[in-house]
């Protein structure tokens, strides 16, 4: 008796708790239908604002619209934050959500967890989650208002973007370490590919295409990067021309100092694949890769830098600047001998700044010594260079162990 008395059951197959599962499951559309009427109510109330807000002349009648605004829009945020946790939270755990909805949960717990290494971070983060899962809800359910919706959606989410991309920014100033600024990288490059993935192609069907007509061939190279399976290469890739991008759309929330900092970071990378990848193929396509993105920081980004912090380096800069116009000019008379001196220019530039410290890049250097020796820039002198980076005078070697030898 006392053993049967004190068997543990599974609560789960319990009668009460059954009836319990039960009611929760009737219950959760009811919750559902009635979250979607606020959630429709405040998104009606912010719509009517913000259009307000944009038509508005009076200076007066656009600061007391300016305020509405931001009452509405937290109303209409909390709405859909309280449709998560009484709605979406409620099916994940009786196991009647669908994956979109799995997904959705997993995504909030995620940018919810950011709260305790970073508010500003977790601010910017939420309200681009919360706006985007209602966008996608009115994409969806609510055809009347997609072309309305569209216009707040793409304008508040840019100003989230451009805030998130500042405080990255900012954060790269602090003193942080060096595995801190790499993640802070990556998440600038993630946050790039998220506004120019989900919210440029919206600006484009709303905005006349002549707005954005400078960057339309840069976004359809970007573009091909969005399907298949991507290598370290093509990641690299990506990466290079979303800094380009940025340069175009971001530039005061991503400043050229970061946006610097950014390329420095995707040389390294492509130096290591090149020196760390054994397919001859895969070198080359990387190698192809870094004449490229020495262009575009050279070319693109340095180019512009108008404040140097040592004037040698701006000096050295002008003189790689007018070596690179004059090889320009070969574009047009002799393709391949343009090819040819560009890539000897480049390489002769980034070997200069790698080569003070040889230790650390020494497999690089000796790359960069043997395409110079290809390209007919450098001569290789045998038997005086060894693998390792070092030089040695091998003849006088043997001539001195001749003489010890005669002298004994």
């Amino acid at each position: 008796m006392e053993e049967r008395s004190l068997r543990i059951y599974n609560s789960e197959r319990t009668f009460f708790s059954k009836i319990t599962n039960t009611i929760s499951k009737l219950l959760i559309p009811t919750k559902i239908g009635l979250n979607s009427v606020i959630i429709s109510l405040k998104r009606s109330n912010v719509l009517k604002t913000f259009e307000a807000l944009n038509n508005a002349t009076e200076q007066e009648k656009k600061e007391a619209l300016s305020k509405k605004m931001d009452d509405t829009y937290a109303l209409y945020l909390e709405a859909i934050d309280k449709h998560i946790m009484d709605s979406i939270y409620k099916k994940v755990r009786n196991d009647t959500a669908n994956e979109f909805e799995k997904d959705a949960l997993s995504q909030y717990y995620m940018i919810t967890h950011l709260k305790e290494t970073g508010y500003t971070e977790y601010k910017y983060r939420k309200q681009i989650y919360l706006i985007g899962l209602d966008y996608q809800n009115v994409l969806n359910e609510k055809p009347k208002v997609i072309d309305r919706y569209k216009k707040f959606y793409s304008y508040e989410a840019e100003v989230l973007y451009k805030g998130l991309l500042k405080h990255y920014s900012i954060r790269l100033a602090d003193n942080i370490t060096d595995g801190e600024k790499q993640e802070i990288y990556n998440k600038i490059f993630k946050t790039l590919e998220e506004y120019i993935s989900n919210i440029l192609p919206i600006k484009f069907e709303l905005e006349n295409n002549e707005t954005y007509k400078e960057i339309l061939d840069e976004f359809d190279n970007f573009d091909r990067f969005s399907v298949g399976k991507l290598d370290q290469n093509d990641v690299i890739e990506k990466n290079m021309i979303l800094l380009g991008l940025s340069r175009k759309l971001f530039t005061h929330s991503l400043p050229l100092v970061v946006a610097e900092q950014c390329y420095i970071k995707l040389l390294k990378d492509v130096r290591s694949l090149i020196v760390d990848t054994k397919v001859l193929r895969k070198q080359e396509k990387a190698y192809s890769l870094l004449i490229n993105i020495i262009e575009e920081y050279n070319a693109k980004l340095l180019s512009t830098k108008i404040y140097w912090e040592k004037p040698a380096q701006r000096e050295e800069y002008k003189k790689f600047f007018d070596a690179y116009k004059e090889v320009e000019k070969l574009k047009d008379k002799d393709y391949d001998e343009y090819i040819k001196q560009k890539e000897i220019l480049f390489i002769r530039s980034d070997l200069a700044k790698v080569a003070t410290n040889e230790n650390k890049y020494y497999k690089i250097v000796q790359f960069y010594r043997n395409k110079l020796v290809e390209l007919g820039a450098m001569r290789k002198l045998y038997n005086t260079y060894t693998s390792e980076g070092t030089y040695r005078k091998v003849a006088r070697e043997r001539r001195n162990t001749k003489v010890k030898k005669e002298a004994v």
